[in-house]
């Protein structure tokens, strides 16, 4: 990539590589080396860096803490079989950070800034992309405010970073969903579709009380009347019924356009799989269930990539789904995503950019 950004790069002295266990990877606990750190001052990026991952010291009076100026973005970086790292559609997170970053009124992270820190990022970290099948490097970036003041209003200083971390499978098994009909994740006009820190807050304690109820994750509704699903629980969702692809519609401003989400609806549709863009409602969900005539049920998401759903409970009532051959869509499109993602397929989606 050509640019003309200067990226002043302080190496750790020490890396922490060889106390990581590979062969034992918990999503999210184990760090890389560096980070990338860009400050929004004076209505300019500046101050472009690498250096080693450390704590940050923040006034107690920062913007954030208090209202929640917070986005974020989740990408995944690959190792192919000759030890080339490979990142499956960074554009696509980019556009989607700086999405996020209008509705939270955030300054836009330009591309050149984004992609250039996260290349050189990975170009000095590349030992810590595993090389075991099904794992991966999982990258976070993220936008946050970083005035000093109380004041309610847009911060005038931000700080861009982007760390990573070397991940194994984040679920481990299928999982089992409830319909959520009381609380709410997102409503039209509110921040549903941004990758806010504050939509994962608001949706943690009603996910408590369905994993205490012996669940997973929930299946959300819609906010005004709980009758028809929008996402589960910090994925997309997808049902297959009578041999259609449904998933719901990411134009009414309270569901995130997923990236996989995305690719998995090209794959579908090129394979030439019944595809409906439309919102599933409750009832419907609950008589193809009782009927048998629901095939599959999976949300997609970085993340996860596939993350196969078992049990989906309605109205108090649990519904098993019917297992799965390794011939089912979802285990297919999960193959082909892997297959290109890890580059045993050719991307002829321009979906793969090189390290």
């Amino acid at each position: 990539m050509k640019t003309t950004l200067q990226i002043d790069i302080k190496k750790v002295e020490k890396s922490r590589l060889s106390e990581t266990d590979f062969d034992n990877l918990v999503f999210g606990q184990s760090i890389s080396d560096h980070m990338f750190v860009a400050d929004y001052v004076n209505g300019e990026w500046t101050d472009l860096r690498i250096e080693p991952y450390a704590p940050l010291q923040l006034n107690p009076a920062n913007a954030t803490l208090h209202y929640g100026q917070s986005i974020f973005e989740g990408m995944k970086a690959y190792k192919n079989v000759e030890g080339e790292i490979l990142l499956f559609r960074p554009d696509a997170n980019q556009k989607r950070l700086n999405e996020s970053a209008e509705r939270m009124c955030i300054p836009e992270v330009p591309e050149e800034i984004f992609m250039e820190g996260l290349f050189q990022l990975l170009d000095l970290d590349r030992d810590w992309v595993p090389s075991k099948a099904g794992a991966s490097l999982y990258i976070r970036p993220f936008v946050f405010a970083t005035d000093d003041y109380l004041g309610v209003r847009p911060s005038q200083k931000y700080k861009f970073m982007i760390f990573t971390c070397p991940v194994g499978n984040y679920y481990s098994k299928p999982v089992s969903v409830k319909v959520e009909t009381k609380y709410t994740r997102a409503i039209e006009g509110g921040t549903g579709f941004a990758k806010a820190a504050g939509n994962y807050a608001g949706s943690l304690y009603p996910a408590l009380l369905a994993q205490k109820e012996g669940f997973d994750q929930l299946l959300w509704t819609d906010g005004k009347k709980h009758e028809h699903i929008e996402e589960s629980g910090t994925m997309n969702v997808m049902f297959v019924i009578d041999n259609t692809l449904i998933t719901a519609p990411v134009n009414t401003g309270t569901i995130l356009k997923g990236i996989t989400r995305d690719s998995v609806l090209t794959l579908a549709k090129e394979s030439g799989k019944n595809v409906e863009e439309r919102f599933l409602k409750v009832d419907e969900l609950e008589n193809a269930l009782k009927e048998g005539r629901l095939q599959e049920a999976f949300g997609t998401g970085t993340a996860a990539t596939i993350a196969h759903i078992a049990k989906i409970n309605v109205n108090g009532k649990d519904y098993i789904l019917p297992e799965k051959s390794d011939t089912a869509f979802s285990y297919q499109v999960l193959r082909k995503l892997d297959a290109i993602k890890y580059g045993l397929e050719s991307d002829t989606y321009g979906w793969i950019q090189k390290v």
